[in-house]
């Protein structure tokens, strides 16, 4: 079949079969494709939609369109968390050492940060000497010795997906459930895990902002991990504001720091533990929520997950001497307060525009090269349905600028104080 048969079947909403989609992926990644065409498919499946088994078979197709890593020699259970991305997530930071500390194989390929949204690369690579780029071979030496490890994309992972991520970007079909959900398990199921624990965020700071949409991909990914045979579980996770107190790449790692010491925000630590019980679950080293929570919970408090994170940032080059001394890291050379505009409870704290923020402070991209400046960033005092009075701080802005009206000015057009305190709701669903 051609590709153009393929489209026109596409367009007429028929279901595509296993041969023709990976026909189709095998042509896209052999570049013998024309982009025209494949925007084409792009456009006729944001409108159509794709059935589960059309999604499989594309999902398996890209995943096999470059390198599977193979951990079949690695013992264990392998477990793997991805989250679609927010404002101060940090989660992965700590998760990864409290898992391994508990015996868990835990590999984890991650990303950078672009717009809004931070990097977990970007915030490792604040550890002075730590290495993200490591050969795969390494990387599963490191999982097998450490545990663990936190790396770039190794080898050639699903070719397929990044040219198709590039044209959905400039044809306005980034938002179609089907190609989000095929961008990301393609990717999870290359890296070789056993099983995955998934965290959808929902609300201003998130790429799907209303909690059906965040639903309605978390069930299809979920889907699709266990039709490739994967153990699965999706959490819908609040986004309204940050999460945790800090925001920029040195801040975030000297918040995953404290709360490896026992000394950890409350949302934090509470998303964390939300996708980290799943995980110890299908590890099999736990058989109720309460046991694997009670041993996630001891590893912060005899100090093994901090060593763990330790012993990883030693394993991929970084200094292990910030652990206790965080003055090795870049940081700002200012700190500039925010004052509350008014009395009452912080009832809006937007993290979308949070987020922002710290990208023009220099703490996040605008372009893939952009340079980032690693000790920028916020440090929030109040969140929401927190008490606030006029004048007090509600945040300290790092700066290289003594002066920044402009990122004041527009923080505060997106925090509002009201009369009520209303704490969010921060998980707001979970898939199985």
């Amino acid at each position: 079949m051609t590709m153009l048969e393929t489209l026109m079947k596409k367009r007429n909403n028929e279901e595509l079969s296993q041969a023709e989609l990976e026909t189709m992926i095998k042509d896209i990644t052999a570049d013998q494709i024309p982009d025209y065409q494949i925007s084409a498919f792009l456009m006729a499946t944001y409108f159509t939609g794709m059935t589960l088994p059309e999604l499989t078979h594309l999902t398996l197709a890209m995943m096999h369109s470059g390198d599977v890593i193979d951990f079949s020699d690695v013992e264990g259970v392998k477990v793997d968390k991805h989250s679609t991305g927010g404002v101060g997530d940090k989660v992965s930071l700590p998760l990864a050492p409290m898992l391994a500390a508990l015996g868990i194989k835990v590999p984890m390929i991650s990303g950078r940060g672009l717009g809004h949204t931070g990097g977990t690369l970007d915030k490792l690579e604040a550890i002075p000497g730590y290495q993200v780029e490591i050969s795969e071979q390494d990387f599963k030496q490191q999982i097998k010795t450490v545990g663990t490890a936190i790396i770039g994309a190794t080898g050639n992972i699903a070719p397929a997906d990044k040219k198709i991520y590039a044209l959905r970007d400039v044809t306005a079909t980034v938002d179609s459930i089907p190609l989000i959900a095929a961008s990301i398990m393609s990717k999870k199921l290359a890296t070789g895990n056993d099983a995955l624990v998934l965290d959808v965020k929902t609300g201003a700071g998130a790429f799907m902002q209303e909690q059906a949409q965040a639903e309605a991909l978390a069930q299809i990914m979920v889907k699709i991990g266990r039709e490739a045979g994967m153990q699965m579980q999706a959490v819908i996770s609040d986004m309204n504001q940050p999460l945790g107190n800090k925001i920029g790449n040195t801040l975030e790692i000297e918040e995953t720091l404290d709360m490896l010491k026992g000394d950890a925000p409350a949302d934090l630590l509470e998303v964390t533990l939300a996708l980290a019980v799943p995980m110890v679950m299908m590890a099999h080293q736990a058989d109720d929520e309460a046991t694997a929570r009670e041993m996630l919970l001891g590893t912060l408090a005899d100090g093994s997950a901090l060593a763990k994170f330790g012993e990883m940032i030693t394993a991929q080059g970084g200094n292990v001497s910030v652990l206790n001394d965080y003055s090795l890291m870049p940081h700002a050379q200012y700190q500039v307060e925010v004052p509350a505009p008014a009395t009452g409870y912080v009832a809006r704290l937007d993290a979308n525009a949070i987020g922002i923020a710290s990208m023009r402070l220099g703490g996040g991209r605008t372009k893939k090269d952009d340079l980032l400046d690693y000790g920028v960033g916020i440090t929030l005092h109040k969140k929401l349905g927190d008490p606030v009075s006029v004048g007090e701080s509600l945040m300290t802005i790092a700066t290289e600028k003594k002066q920044i009206p402009d990122i004041i000015d527009y923080v505060l057009e997106h925090v509002e104080i009201g009369p009520e305190a209303t704490k969010p709701e921060l998980i707001h669903a979970v898939i199985k």
